[in-house]
């Protein structure tokens, strides 16, 4: 089974068995998560959840089925819809569930795995915790909730990482209030030991969380929030290099490579999602996004450079931030036939 689930001793626990595909998300995995937060938020007998992913294996959660995706989108799209459908859904179940929810991301948290986390009440981070949202650069956007968890991180913060698909790793993902607590590896089984024997995540957190540290980041948050509050992605460009500095040139030089029109959506995404106060609205605008995104030439052409040929040397369409329309960008929000329903 790619997902165990199971009830132990009143705790829902969700354990991610996909080893192969750095336990990334398919569509049945999200359908069976789903079901099982559906029971639990109302069964009386479950106190809490916990999610992991399968011992002695790496990451926590890589991400989502690209792959699969993008062979849909260059067909008919409705395979792709149908993940996205359940998998929107799984995040909006975890955003309301009602009791405390526990993640432990020891291990690569991107994308997907971010969405199955990051809206939970309890995110717990170690040293070998690496979160990234590098969607860009497959032609994709930052979804599962990026809409509405990025614009509410520090500053700019979030559109740096959703432009550029910065990695932030260990204790910077706890300064960025990407998680919730740190502790550190050789710490976690006792903690989680104590937590499936019924303690209370905050007492038990109490007793082995740390405290948070300077992040690696700290140092560029003047320029993060100079440059990423521009209006438009060639403004941003335009302003990491007349910054004159190193750091500033490098993030330019990153933009180069991802996709203007995947970067100019995800400007737009966040922007709006900062503005929305309805999580329920913002995944379905995020819906209508993902229909619409699977099916142009840079997702399939992303795809293609990073996960199948592996050549990364993708030819987007248009090829600089300054051919993308505004027309372009507004069609990615256009309503589609079937709309997401929460």
């Amino acid at each position: 089974m790619d997902v165990l689930i199971r009830n132990e001793n009143g705790i829902g626990r969700i354990t991610l068995n996909r080893p192969q595909a750095l336990h990334a998300l398919n569509t049945d995995m999200c359908r069976l998560m789903s079901e099982a937060l559906t029971e639990w938020a109302v069964d009386d007998r479950v106190t809490l959840l916990m999610i992991d992913h399968a011992e002695g294996t790496r990451g926590f959660c890589a991400g989502g089925n690209i792959r699969m995706v993008a062979e849909s989108g260059r067909k008919d799209g409705k395979a792709g819809e149908d993940f996205f459908r359940i998998e929107y859904t799984l995040n909006t179940q975890i955003k309301r569930f009602p009791k405390p929810y526990v993640a432990l991301l020891d291990g690569v948290t991107m994308g997907g795995g971010v969405g199955i986390s990051i809206h939970g009440s309890h995110r717990i981070a170690t040293e070998h915790t690496l979160f990234a949202m590098p969607e860009t650069g497959i032609g994709l956007f930052p979804d599962v909730g990026g809409s509405w968890f990025l614009p509410r991180l520090e500053g700019q913060l979030g559109t740096w990482l959703a432009l550029t698909g910065a990695r932030l790793k260990g204790r910077d993902v706890l300064a960025a209030d990407i998680a919730t607590h740190f502790i550190a590896s050789e710490k976690l089984p006792e903690a989680k030991a104590r937590i499936l024997g019924g303690e209370a995540p905050e007492t038990v957190l109490a007793d082995y969380a740390e405290a948070p540290q300077t992040p690696a980041y700290a140092e560029h948050l003047d320029i993060i929030n100079h440059c990423f509050s521009r209006p438009t992605i060639t403004d941003i460009c335009l302003a990491l290099k007349m910054a004159d500095n190193v750091w500033a040139t490098a993030q330019a030089d990153i933009l180069k490579t991802r996709s203007p029109l995947s970067m100019a959506v995800s400007l737009a995404q966040l922007r709006r999602g900062a503005q929305m106060s309805s999580f329920e609205d913002i995944m379905r605008m995020e819906y209508r996004i993902a229909c619409h995104i699977i099916r142009t030439h840079d997702f399939s052409e992303g795809v293609r450079a990073v996960i199948e040929d592996k050549d990364h040397a993708p030819k987007w369409s248009p090829e600089t931030p300054a051919g993308v329309s505004q027309n372009q960008v507004e069609a990615m929000f256009a309503p589609v036939a079937e709309e997401l329903s929460l």
